[in-house]
């Protein structure tokens, strides 16, 4: 059955918006991100985009619910538009002061879209096809309904940049099973769709193929009378069943009793952390090309997602994204975040001068310091869940 599609913005728009007419008269929001060449990366006007459409279909009560997805075969979204961000510190550090106020402002933004996903009124599909890394992991793990695929290549690789595990990476690590979010956002290791169902972030694996049969079933399916969140659980389990010979196989489910064991009691423990992970060393290829990003990562990152982690324990989302803004405004104004930028994506000399030499060198001032707000009232301050 065919339905009608109604766009609501230019078909050439970076976040193409549109609504999807159902079989009983109800509609779904769909948000389609629209930078194939970058692999869909977050920009500021995406962020604006997305979130000014969400607030008003939350409010529509024609609205049965969103579904989220990327443009092209290779990715959902590999993360925050990092060279926009890069020129933004870089030219706040040449003048010695903030005279670009594009990062931190982007940070905000983005934190609040995260935030109003994870607690949106109405279920949320996103499937989450080819790279999801970063800011694109932030708005999968966000989503009632996150659905990954055979192709599904996720990862938190903030400590290659001297970033951290931001757009609600606190929730999302510290929601996975056993020690498996540090160990990630420590090493920054690509996980594939099973792995994602292994942590809890991907509810559903669904044949990348099956995208546009999922896509009909949704636009011919009737929602009146039904719960939403049941309804789309049904269809999407139906999808996730005929799929499951599409499941690559897992890398995590292996190595999750030797994680957990190396690093059971070092919460917080920056020093036993290390040691924990390192322990790990010749397991197999996936752990040790883990270590060996940790490694050679940023230092002060590694600190940073210890204690950041340990911080979350019990803390409510709003104050995680809180957290996360602090951190983000001091990782703008530090050498770190435009020094791994440089190295990986500017440069490309694979070879960043960080800011402390090792892992073994981070003292425990130098990563407190990213947790002192640098502001009497936070941004994020009015964020309630």
């Amino acid at each position: 059955m065919t339905t009608e599609e109604k766009l609501l913005n230019d078909p050439e728009a970076p976040a193409i918006l549109a609504e999807w007419n159902a079989a009983d008269g109800h509609v779904l929001g769909v948000i389609t991100l629209n930078v194939p060449k970058t692999l869909n990366s977050l920009t500021l006007d995406m962020i604006r985009i997305m979130d000014l459409q969400l607030r008003a279909w939350a409010d529509d009560d024609r609205i049965a619910g969103i579904y989220l997805r990327g443009s092209g075969e290779r990715a959902f979204c590999a993360g925050g538009d990092i060279q926009a961000l890069y020129r933004s510190v870089t030219k706040n550090h040449a003048a010695g002061e903030q005279v670009d106020d594009h990062a931190v402002t982007f940070f905000e933004e983005e934190y609040r879209l995260d935030h109003l996903l994870h607690r949106y009124p109405k279920p949320v599909i996103c499937f989450g096809n080819g790279v999801v890394m970063g800011g694109g992991l932030g708005l999968l793990s966000a989503s009632s309904h996150p659905v990954v695929t055979e192709t599904s290549r996720v990862a938190m690789p903030e400590i290659t940049i001297g970033l951290f595990p931001d757009a609600g990476g606190t929730s999302l690590l510290t929601r996975m099973p056993g020690s498996m979010g540090l160990f990630l956002g420590l090493t920054g290791a690509q996980i594939n769709g099973t792995d994602a169902l292994e942590v809890g972030l991907g509810r559903f694996l669904i044949a990348s193929d099956k995208q546009a049969e999922l896509e009909q079933a949704l636009r011919s399916r009737s929602w009146a009378g039904h719960d939403a969140a049941e309804s789309l659980d049904a269809l999407l389990a139906e999808f996730d069943a005929a799929s499951r010979s599409s499941r690559p196989e897992s890398r995590v489910a292996p190595n999750r009793s030797a994680i957990d064991a190396a690093l059971d009691g070092t919460q917080g423990d920056y020093a036993a952390v290390i040691a924990g992970v390192r322990s790990l060393a010749g397991r197999d290829g996936w752990v040790d090309k883990g270590l060996a990003t940790l490694e050679k990562g940023c230092p002060i990152t590694a600190g940073i997602v210890v204690e950041q982690l340990a911080r979350a324990q019990g803390m409510a989302l709003a104050d995680m994204f809180r957290m996360e803004m602090v951190i983000g405004t001091h990782c703008a104004r530090q050498p770190d975040f435009a020094e791994g930028v440089r190295a990986l994506l500017i440069d490309k000399d694979q070879t960043p001068k960080w800011s402390v030499a090792s892992l073994d060198d981070v003292s425990r001032d130098r990563v407190l310091e990213h947790f002192e707000a640098p502001w009497e009232i936070n941004p994020l301050a009015d964020l309630s869940d």
